[in-house]
């Protein structure tokens, strides 16, 4: 079986896996084991999970692996170094079995090494060894490799470049190959090695470009017999041109594999004789009876034309890799844990067996003792014959051990008395054993001591065997014979009551040991990695909070405020729903229409369900406050406000009416979705309830019905949008007087009247604002608070940071509207100024300085002079008369007098410095707001157009985006193709059709723990006896497939979905809010503590 990469696997895997990983930045690594990582990248829409085995393998991969819970110190090591950099080159070092990932355009270099024990060497642009997974000390033909040295590559396979294949490069090679075999022939110590394989290995170490695999395959091609000596070559010119025509056609195949991107990849498969062992049903992806045994990037000849072995073909050569060591991995884990499994039950039929053993012996003892006692009254007689001979002749006095040579001899003489006596006697217990007839057998016994000594041999035989049928007996000398059958009758009695407190304790005993070996049984597997299974691949909207209504509708909801944009942005389209909450931290919500039908409306239960998420998304799920939420459509929202300025990130305009839902309950539910085939889609047809057609006749009047009011108040909206047009016209015209200006409020704000009676409301949606009744008064109010601070700064700065009140916020101008004109026109030229003088603020410290210096120079000349000062200075112009300015300088320098001023002087040049620094990261704050606002107004501007022309257009990502929800089920219905299982967080009321749930309530604790809980819950229903229908048919049962799938649902996984924090799980029969929770498997249709069911509760059956 093969183990490790050839060259030629390197090159093949190398072309794929540059295409497949360029561009993506490296996520995280992980340990798998000592010598094998986890290598995750990503960017936006796409990951890839990278193998690396050193020295055998790497490839990407469509399974999930267990890593480790802490990285080795190598791994963090190249962590630290490598996370979130940019693979941006992906290579083969030459024709070696090297592999060179670049990142951050070739700062850092990772080298995978796949040849003798393998290495992962990290190094930076210059080769500098920065980390090393095996250290290598020098040895022959290897340079040493630590920490700390240039790794070299010089000195690799072809690493200029390959060399042509030539004629005399072939004669050189065969030369050397020559005088290799000659040298180790001459020497004493000759290897063992394959006759006939001078040529191949002489070859593949010269030649080294063309791999052993090829080399055979191109000699069975063009026929040429690999069993051929390098010396015969040489010497005869026709079997060296076929040997070259036979290294070309290995030369060209090798071309064709490297050249293309997309290799196909073929795994070479044994038949084999399915094991009694082995599971009854064969593995999904793999057919039965087959065992890998090798793979290629083309289909070698000797495989090819074995009928012993099967050819598996794939697409790509990474697919082809990832299936044969993953399917190998598999069945070693698989073996293992069948391997515990197997032992559990032998421990467990072991204990058994001796509780059974038990039982068994005390019955036996019973019926021996039956027996005997039984004996004992069919022979008193001769019993009470035996027990007055030996008690004679102990009377006499006689020793024991003549007394029993005494019975032996009487033995020899067939004395009928002497032959029940079993020897030796026991007569320092008083007592002696018997050989005795049951009773069936005393009348054969009779007449058998009556026969003469002429029939003794004929019936030797006979009498053993009768003998052999006698029962031992050990009778006391002290007792009647009576009285010894009375104590195998206690005997018994003992005995049965001995069995019935055994069986008793047994099955105490057995219990006990059941639960024993399965605990170990459950640590053992624990400790074992998992078994591998297929990798989901996250669909487009599981970034988001989401769920599938009961209607069919799909909802999403952000997670931030950089998710709610995004959803503005990319999702929200014409004809799709925005449902937010008047609470603080309450999701922002779309539900997503029919794209063939965006003027549908939507129905009143979506828009319900879609209200109670975002409801449960806020601070009312910690409070327990529930409270109703409001929906509007999508071109009521925007961006923009009406002084034009642009609202930050997650922050939306809601012009016109809202809609307000009811209030609902603070319940969720947790389950999951199974993802079906597309031959499976058509079982579910009926069953859907998102295209109008096939809706019931009573829910076709009530969307008519809500579809007509919707169009009324369309209506109504138009009329009043008219009327205030019209309203703001003559005002516009008639001019604003001084009483209404001071009283105008800032347009984006609306207070609690206006929002109930007014015709046309306008609101801000934001994710921060903890009072959403007014949600701007936030914007203004840091605005105001902002404009009172920054006179102190610019008090610090001077006149460098003048402006910089400006720069801080970007909405300032427009929030502020009106209220703000007269103090920006007041101060227009104070900023023109101020915008003047910082133009080159870099530059302007020594000017700054110069400016400073000779005000002070002048303040000084300016100054009266003080009584006496006069002919002080009379007297230093004398004494310095001679001083120029080099001699002064260095008179201050001596005595210190310079160090103030240049104390002085460099803590205004830092000072100046400094404030240009600030002025200069203002600046480009606000170029980067304003191309921000840009943006954003662009994006307003095309998104306005969209809507007014009804033009859906998408881009490449979100075509491949659009999944197809008909194909998630919650209930899979016989004959359905299961292929994935995805979990999921909705309203209770949009769980009705999920076979899998489980009802939450705000509660005390945490998710994570409630739904590792949960999940452990299913997976120990799914064990109990009667649970599976092994035929799939019962859908009130759990299905084999259902439960492999969800056996494979990590707990993070799970608690990604679920968007709060503390919960309380209800189960079947009431809540476990102590505990929170467990599980309770399959939720109820009906009341929450109502339902029933093995499974967490069906609930009560339709009616």
């Amino acid at each position: 079986m093969k183990q490790r990469f050839s060259s030629l696997d390197v090159k093949a895997i190398t072309n794929e896996l540059s295409q497949a990983l360029v561009g993506l930045r490296l996520a995280n690594i992980y340990d798998i084991s000592s010598k094998k990582f986890l290598l995750k990248f990503a960017i936006s829409g796409k990951k890839e999970q990278l193998i690396v085995d050193s020295g055998f393998r790497l490839h990407t991969t469509d399974f999930t692996r267990p890593t480790a819970a802490a990285p080795s110190a190598f791994t963090s090591r190249l962590r630290k170094f490598l996370k979130t950099r940019r693979c941006t080159s992906l290579s083969q070092i030459g024709t070696d079995r090297i592999i060179e990932l670049q990142f951050s355009d070739g700062a850092y270099r990772l080298f995978l090494e796949f040849f003798a024990s393998g290495n992962v060497i990290l190094t930076d642009a210059d080769l500098k060894i920065l980390a090393i997974l095996r250290t290598v000390h020098e040895g022959e033909g290897q340079e040493p490799q630590r920490v700390g040295l240039v790794y070299s590559l010089e000195n690799r396979q072809n690493y200029g470049g390959v060399p042509p294949l030539t004629k005399e490069r072939v004669r050189e090679a065969l030369q050397k190959s020559v005088a290799k075999v000659e040298a180790v022939d001459a020497s004493k110590k000759k290897p063992k090695r394959k006759a006939g394989d001078e040529l191949r290995r002489g070859l593949a170490t010269t030649i080294e470009e063309l791999p052993p695999i090829v080399v055979d395959h191109a000699f069975e091609a063009t026929g040429f017999e690999p069993t051929t000596k390098p010396a015969d070559v040489l010497e005869s010119e026709t079997l060296f041109d076929a040997l070259f025509k036979s290294l070309e056609e290995a030369r060209r195949i090798v071309d064709d594999i490297t050249g293309s991107t997309n290799c196909k990849g073929y795994i070479i498969a044994k038949t084999r004789e399915p094991k009694a062992a082995e599971s009854a049903q064969p593995q999904a992806d793999k057919p039965p009876g087959l065992l890998y045994e090798d793979f290629q990037p083309f289909v070698p000849k000797k495989f090819e034309k074995d009928d012993a072995y099967t050819i598996l073909t794939f697409e790509n050569y990474n697919k082809t890799v990832d299936e044969f060591f993953s399917s190998i991995e598999g069945q070693k884990l698989e073996s293992r844990l069948n391997d515990k499994e197997a032992a559990a039950k032998r421990k467990l039929e072991a204990v058994r067996e001796i509780q059974e053993q038990k039982v068994e012996g005390l019955k036996q003892a019973q019926m021996l003792n039956m027996r005997k006692a039984g004996a004992l009254e069919a022979n008193v007689d001769r019993v009470q014959e035996a027990m007055d001979a030996v008690n004679g002749l102990i009377a006499q006095g006689m020793d024991w051990v003549t007394v029993g040579k005494l019975i032996e001899r009487e033995q020899k003489r067939r004395n009928p008395v002497a032959q029940i006596i079993n020897l030796p006697l026991n007569l320092e217990h008083n007592s002696m054993t018997l050989l005795l007839a049951e009773e069936d057998d005393e009348e054969d016994f009779d007449e058998d001591s009556e026969h003469t000594s002429e029939d003794d041999s004929d019936d030797e035989g006979d009498r053993r065997k009768k003998v052999d049928n006698k029962l031992s007996i050990e009778i006391n000398l002290g007792l009647s014979p009576y009285a010894n059958a009375r104590e195998y009758y206690d005997q018994r009695k003992t005995a049965a009551e001995k069995e019935q407190k055994t069986v008793g304790h047994s099955a105490m005993a057995l219990k006990s040991a059941e639960k024993k070996i399965a605990e170990d049984l459950k640590k053992g597997l624990k400790q074992e990695k998992p078994i591998l299974h297929h990798l989901r691949r996250q669909s487009w909207f599981e970034k988001f909070i989401w769920f599938v209504s009961s209607d069919g509708y799909l909802v999403l909801g952000g997670r931030d405020a950089m998710q709610n944009e995004m959803l503005y942005k990319k999702h929200l389209r014409k004809g799709d729903v925005y449902v937010h909450a008047d609470m603080h931290g309450a999701a922002s919500v779309i539900v997503k229409n029919n794209p063939k039908t965006p003027d549908a409306p939507i129905p009143p239960s979506t828009l319900s369900q879609a209200g109670s998420l975002s409801v449960c998304s806020s601070n009312a799920w910690d409070s327990k406050a529930g409270m109703g939420a409001w929906w509007v459509n999508a071109e009521q929202v925007s961006k923009s406000a009406p002084a034009g300025e642009y609202l930050p990130s997650g922050s939306f305009m809601v012009r016109g009416n809202k809609n307000y839902l009811p209030p609902q309950p603070l319940i969720l539910g947790f389950g999951f979705l199974f993802r079906i085939s597309e031959e499976s889609k058509g079982n579910h047809v009926k069953h859907r309830l998102l295209d109008v057609e096939t809706l019931p006749a009573e829910n076709i009047q009530e969307v008519q019905n809500h579809k007509a009011e919707l169009a009324k108040e369309v209506a109504d909206l138009e009329r009043e949008a008219a009327q205030q047009e019209q309203d703001g016209r003559d005002n516009s015209d008639g001019g604003l007087d001084d009483n209404e200006s001071s009283q105008r409020q800032n347009p984006l704000q609306v207070d609690d009247d206006d929002r109930s009676n007014s015709d046309n409301d306008l609101d801000v949606r934001t994710d921060d604002d903890d009072h959403t009744d007014h949600e701007i008064d936030h914007v203004k109010d840091s605005v105001d608070k902002h404009s009172l601070e920054e006179p102190a700064e610019l008090m610090m700065s001077g006149a460098l940071a003048a402006d910089g009140g400006e720069h801080e916020n970007p909405f300032a101008d427009g929030v502020n509207g009106v209220e703000n004109a007269e103090a920006e026109a007041g101060s227009e030229a104070e900023d023109s100024e101020s915008e003047t003088a910082t133009k080159a603020p870099t530059g302007a410290w020594k000017a700054s300085i110069a400016t400073t210096l000779q005000s002070r120079d002048s303040k000084q000349k300016s100054a009266p002079a003080k009584r006496g000062k006069k002919n002080k200075q009379k007297k230093i112009a004398a004494k310095y008369k001679d001083q120029d300015e080099e001699d002064r300088a260095m008179h201050e320098e001596l005595i210190g007098a310079t160090k103030g001023r240049e104390k002085a002087e460099a803590e205004a040049r830092a000072k100046a410095e400094r404030l240009a620094e600030e002025e200069a990261r203002r600046e480009r704050r606000k170029i980067a707001q304003q191309k921000q606002q840009k943006k954003v107004a662009e994006h307003e501007e095309i998104r306005k157009l969209m809507l007014e022309e009804g033009i859906e257009v998408l881009d490449d990502s979100e075509e491949q985006a659009s999944t197809p929800l008909d194909s998630l089920v919650g209930t899979p219905l016989p004959g359905d193709e299961i292929v994935e299982v995805v979990p999921m967080c909705a309203p209770w009321a949009a769980m009705a059709k999920c076979k899998y749930k489980v009802k939450i309530q705000p509660g005390a604790t945490k998710k994570g723990k409630a739904l590792k809980d949960i999940l452990e819950r299913w997976k120990l229903e799914a064990g109990k006896k009667g649970t599976i229908d092994e035929h799939s048919r019962d859908s009130e049962r759990m299905w084999p497939r259902e439960v492999e799938l969800i056996k494979t649902v990590k707990p993070e996984d799970a608690n990604n979905v679920v968007p709060v924090g503390k919960v309380t799980v209800m189960m079947s029969g009431g809540a476990s809010g102590k505990s929170g929770g467990g599980g309770g498997g399959k939720g109820a249709k009906g009341g929450g503590n109502q339902s029933k069911g093995t499974k967490g509760g069906k609930g009560g059956k339709k009616k």
